[in-house]
This record gives C-alpha cells, sequence and structure tokens, in this order.
C-alpha cells in the first residue's frame, strides 16, 4: 500500500471517529472536521476558541510564560532565577511586564495576584547582571536582598498610582483585608533566606503577613511569648521554617 493510501485511509478513519464524537457532543462546527486533516499534513496549528484559556505566550526559544495562572489558581507565576542565564530572566521579566500593563488596560480591577511579577533565588551577583542589562522597558524592578527575590512592578501600575494618589493605596489594603493572614516563622537566623521568600512572594500577592523570627526551641518563652500573634482569628495560616532538626514546627503546630 502507498504511503498516499495510508494517509487517506487514516483520514478516513479519524473523520469518522470524529462524526460520532460529534454526535455525542452535539457538535456542529466546520473547523472541527478540518483539525484532522491539518494535523496529517501538518498545515498549520488547530484553530483557537474564543472560550478556551488565553493561550501561552511562547518568548523565543526557551520560556512558556503561563500568564494567566493567577486567573485559574489565585496565586501568580513565578520565575525560578537558578540556573539561568540573566538574560534569559531580563527577557522573561519584561514579557511578564508588558502582560500586567495590557491586563490593566482592559481590567480595572485586577487582583494584586493578577499583577505579581517574581523571580525567586536570585543571588546579587545574579541581580547586578540582570540589572547591567538595562532597566526594563514595561516596569521597574526591586531586589529583596535576604528572600533573593526580584519584584517587578509594572509601568501601568506605576502610573495609575500617581493619577489617583493615596487611593491606590488604599484599595490594595482593603484588598489585602479580605484575605486570612499568614504568619511566618522561622526559628534562626539563618532561616531567614526561606522565611523571606515565604513572606516577600506572598506580600506581593496581596496576601497580609506576620513575621515572627528567631523563635527556635533553644529559647521556648520566645514562641511563647509569640503565641497572641500564632492564635490571632485572622491568621489562616503558619509557615515555619526550620533547620537542624526541625523541631519548631511540631512545637508550633502543638
Amino acid at each position: 500500500m502507498t504511503m498516499s493510501k495510508v494517509v487517506t485511509s487514516s483520514y478516513r478513519i479519524l473523520h469518522g471517529k470524529l462524526d460520532s464524537i460529534r454526535g455525542i457532543l452535539k457538535i456542529s462546527s466546520p473547523s472541527v472536521a478540518a483539525i484532522p486533516k491539518r494535523f496529517l499534513f501538518n498545515q498549520t496549528k488547530p484553530p483557537s476558541s474564543s472560550q478556551s484559556p488565553c493561550p501561552h505566550d511562547t518568548l523565543t526559544s526557551f520560556a512558556n510564560l503561563d500568564h494567566r495562572r493567577a486567573s485559574r489558581t489565585g496565586f501568580p507565576e513565578a520565575v525560578f532565577g537558578q540556573g539561568k542565564t540573566p538574560a534569559q530572566i531580563h527577557a522573561i521579566l519584561d514579557s511578564m511586564a508588558n502582560d500586567v500593563n495590557q491586563l490593566t488596560e482592559t481590567n480595572n480591577h485586577v487582583s494584586p495576584a493578577s499583577t505579581a511579577i517574581i523571580a525567586t533565588r536570585i543571588d546579587p551577583e545574579l541581580y547586578h547582571k540582570v540589572l547591567s542589562i538595562g532597566p526594563l522597558k514595561y516596569g521597574s524592578m526591586e531586589y529583596h536582598e535576604t528572600a533573593r527575590i526580584i519584584a517587578v512592578r509594572a509601568n501601568s501600575l506605576s502610573m495609575k498610582q500617581e493619577a489617583v494618589g493615596t487611593t491606590t493605596t488604599t484599595t490594595s489594603q482593603s484588598t489585602s483585608a479580605q484575605h486570612q493572614s499568614v504568619v511566618v516563622a522561622c526559628a534562626g537566623t539563618t532561616d531567614l533566606p526561606v522565611a523571606e521568600e515565604a513572606a516577600v512572594t506572598l506580600s506581593l500577592s496581596g496576601v497580609p503577613v506576620t513575621r515572627v523570627y528567631d523563635c527556635g526551641v533553644a529559647g521556648l518563652h520566645r514562641i511563647i511569648s509569640a503565641l497572641p500573634k500564632l492564635r490571632d482569628p485572622s491568621v489562616g495560616c503558619v509557615i515555619v521554617c526550620a533547620g537542624m532538626d526541625g523541631a519548631l514546627p511540631s512545637v508550633v503546630g502543638g
């Protein structure tokens, strides 16, 4: 059997199965019928649907950004910086800032999580290399050294804040007040990078954070003095960071 006959036969089988599926789902779209042929001959990508989620943006050859993760999950995509080149990080962050600018232009009610742009595991040397490439076109960078995080504020957010003055701050605070707060506790000073990574990420995402640091089990009076913060009715979650024997989480958990 020649290759053309094999392809034609395969197409007829797929087309027949598709007719059965359309009958079950009551779909009557001519674009659906054309999908198998287009796949077989690699002519083009399948047609997009207006009801489908916003497609991921492919950034050159190294990143496929999930710009709509916050709208699906309530939490933003974070860029894991370790192992990426400064140029890759710079390009990814600028693309994310551009997307936030476009989002805020068409939507006046955007959650903090949808505008949070975060790159984690960025040591100072890597940050300065990213910074040396030049300023971002669509946003501005801020570095949190202890947390090893680059946070980017999209230009549209800065312009809106300048236009409305303190109104933006009040709105942001009221949005945060709608969330239950999170307590981030760490046993010792050496645990600060992990604790601050969690605390800064939550804060940038619009979640109120209370920090309880250097409260390890070597001095139980320190964690006992923090009980009012841990037991506050507004607290919905406690994150405990502890190295060494990791005893603090079980003490905090009771």
